[in-house]
């Protein structure tokens, strides 16, 4: 056992995306999480190999059926014995399961309850459906995010599942136990995509309020619109991502690209930024992806290729740092963040749902109570 969260205990109600992210998190980090899933009729084998879904990583799930009264027994008797709970259902469902944060005080009041929604717990839009696209719209990320005079393009689902979404519960669990332990109570962390993807987009809000910021896609510094922040195509089909705002940065590209020494326009005038997009576009279009690799390699000009996740993993800077690991025979990203004295691990490739009914042992359940309630059908 290591982490920073060795000795903690979390709950995990099963759902998907951002709560299995944020457990994770936190089950990397040395929580002793384990996952309840929903039972199914398919009987899995504690010796099942791992599932491809690496978001289930690092801890146990076990099968519970929760509309069974002893399912429900099983369920807030691990919650008293639990530092924490995350869900990640509609608004109203865990208390009609009887597994909400009431119920759970009822057993155990130091309890932190963790609920991961895209709407938040209240609000006219709570029990509605949606998606990380949805509700980045509503925050203003995905306006920010595309071409000039093009529509919005979706940042995949990092900035409402993952950043927005499974980091802010993670990072909200964290503060509400450091809270319980000096009050002895737990609290609700309400956790909502809308609002920590609204978070994630401060910096823009404040550039917005102080006139430097454009209301128009794609032509402000950090969304495009600047040709020395932009991702430009090589002479093979490839990219080099540039990020040379600063001005020492900025000279040392245009030393890499041969162009020091030609009459270009101003770096921060706004109206010959196509000029210069369409200078460093001609240079980069006349190299290969490794040839301007090669040529910015130990320079301060913020130039980078543009890896593919096949490609990143076998970066050397990436094995120096073993920014990915190999486990149970997947690639796949390395803990973070990197503890000096408690480094987090993956404890275990992910489990099929509902195979680790012998971790129910550990967490004080009888061994004999768990056969009983498997045989019941109770738990798979």
């Amino acid at each position: 056992m290591t982490g920073p969260l060795t000795g903690t205990r979390i709950v995990e109600l099963a759902g998907i995306g951002p709560g299995p992210y944020a457990c994770m998190l936190l089950a990397d980090a040395g929580a002793d999480v384990i996952r309840v899933d929903r039972r199914t009729n398919r009987e899995a084998s504690a010796d099942a190999g791992p599932t491809w879904d690496l978001l289930a990583r690092s801890r146990p799930s076990v099968g519970v059926d929760l509309k069974r009264p002893e399912g429900l027994a099983l369920v807030l008797e691990l919650v008293a014995g639990a530092d924490a709970v995350v869900e990640g259902w509609r608004p109203g469902v865990a208390e009609r399961l009887g597994v909400g944060p009431e119920a759970c005080w009822a057993r155990n009041e130091r309890v932190v309850y963790g609920r991961m929604t895209g709407w938040g717990q209240d609000g006219p839009l709570a029990a509605r459906a949606g998606h990380d696209i949805d509700y980045i719209a509503l925050s203003g990320a995905l306006w920010s995010v595309g071409r000039n005079g093009e529509r919005p393009v979706p940042p995949l689902n990092l900035v409402g599942d993952f950043g927005g979404g499974g980091m802010m519960l993670a990072f909200g669990v964290c503060a509400a136990l450091l809270e319980a332990a000096r009050s002895g109570r737990g609290q609700v962390v309400d956790a909502a995509m809308v609002d920590g993807s609204a978070s994630l987009m401060t910096m823009t809000y404040g550039l917005v309020h102080a006139g430097l910021w454009r209301d128009e896609r794609g032509s402000n510094l950090l969304d495009g619109g600047a040709p020395f922040y932009d991702v430009y195509e090589t002479a093979d089909g490839r990219y080099m991502a540039v990020g040379a705002i600063e001005p020492q940065f900025y000279a040392a590209l245009l030393r890499g690209l041969d162009l020091a020494d030609d009459d270009l326009p101003a770096q921060m005038d706004r109206s010959t930024w196509p000029v210069l997009r369409d200078r460093f576009a001609a240079r980069f279009a006349t190299r290969t992806r490794e040839q301007w690799t090669e040529i910015f390699e130990g320079t301060d000009a913020c130039v980078a290729p543009v890896l593919s996740p096949q490609e990143a993993p076998t970066h050397p800077h990436n094995v120096a740092r073993a920014t990915f690991v190999e486990v149970a025979g997947v690639v796949q990203p390395a803990p973070a963040p990197r503890f000096s004295r408690t480094p987090s691990v993956v404890r275990c490739p992910p489990p099929a749902p509902g195979s680790g009914h012998r971790a129910l042992v550990s967490w004080g359940v009888p061994a004999d109570r768990v056969a009983e309630l498997r045989g019941a059908g109770v738990v798979s």
